[in-house]
């Protein structure tokens, strides 16, 4: 059974469609990237998975849970892009405040070894530097020992040097079993992370399959003109279609 599931779901908010009418899977210990331009529906699509709103029409699940549901919630973590946690708590502190949320939580020990916190545990949020700071973010995410991990523009903002070691951090949780949905502007990112990738452009998934057959569905060896080229013919056929 998929950890999580779109069925034929739709989103409407007056006359704009944001979704319409997609499928999606995430499979045990896959990494999914949702890519798509601002305003293509992948943030909806986050947010009904999330159970942060539901969907016009359509079903959505969470380990066969409604999204929403007290089950759901305790099978997922997330790490989105807006996130703030108090500065003067120190590392270990936030990490054993969010694990106490949870009936099974990982080890305090084997959370900050897996988001790479060892040595910073005594320190404050607020003296981290950008990278340490989002890697803490990581380990709330997965302190709950979450089945399903959502990570909205994991590594935005971070240099190469932090951002190759998240990408690290989130290996290690797909090794581990763990499912991830990864949305990035990255596209080198999701090429390197991903196991499968989906497109979305106006509210369809309009390409779907694993980087290399996504960049051959985009006629490119490279992921960011494939997603271009993808994006150009939806365009155009939606132009024809109205």
């Amino acid at each position: 059974m998929p950890i999580a599931e779109l069925q034929a779901v739709t989103k409407t908010y007056g006359p704009v469609a944001a979704l319409r009418g997609i499928d999606l899977t995430i499979q045990p210990g896959e990494l999914l990237a949702l890519l798509g331009a601002n305003g293509a529906g992948k943030t909806t699509a986050v947010r009904i998975l999330l159970g942060l709103t539901s969907p016009t029409s359509g079903s959505a699940t969470i380990c066969g849970h409604a999204p929403a549901s007290h089950a759901a919630k305790l099978r997922r973590g997330a790490l989105l892009q807006v996130a703030k946690v108090p500065e003067t708590l120190r590392v270990r502190e936030h990490i054993e405040l969010f694990s106490a949320y949870y009936p099974k939580p990982l080890p305090i020990a084997d959370t900050i070894a897996a988001a790479g916190l060892q040595g910073v545990e005594k320190r404050q949020f607020g003296d981290l530097s950008g990278g340490q700071k989002q890697r803490v973010l990581f380990a709330l995410a997965i302190c709950g020992n979450p089945d399903l991990l959502f990570l909205d523009e994991p590594t935005v903002g971070l240099d190469v040097e932090a951002r190759r070691t998240m990408w690290k951090h989130i290996r290690g949780f797909v090794a581990r079993g763990g499912s991830v949905l990864l949305t990035t502007h990255y596209l080198d990112e999701a090429d390197a992370l991903a196991d499968r990738i989906a497109v979305i452009d106006r509210g369809r998934i309009i390409a779907e399959g694993t980087p290399a057959e996504v960049k051959q569905q985009g006629a490119s060896t490279g992921l960011e003109d494939a997603f271009l080229s993808l994006v150009r013919q939806n365009n155009s056929i939606e132009e024809v279609l109205q």
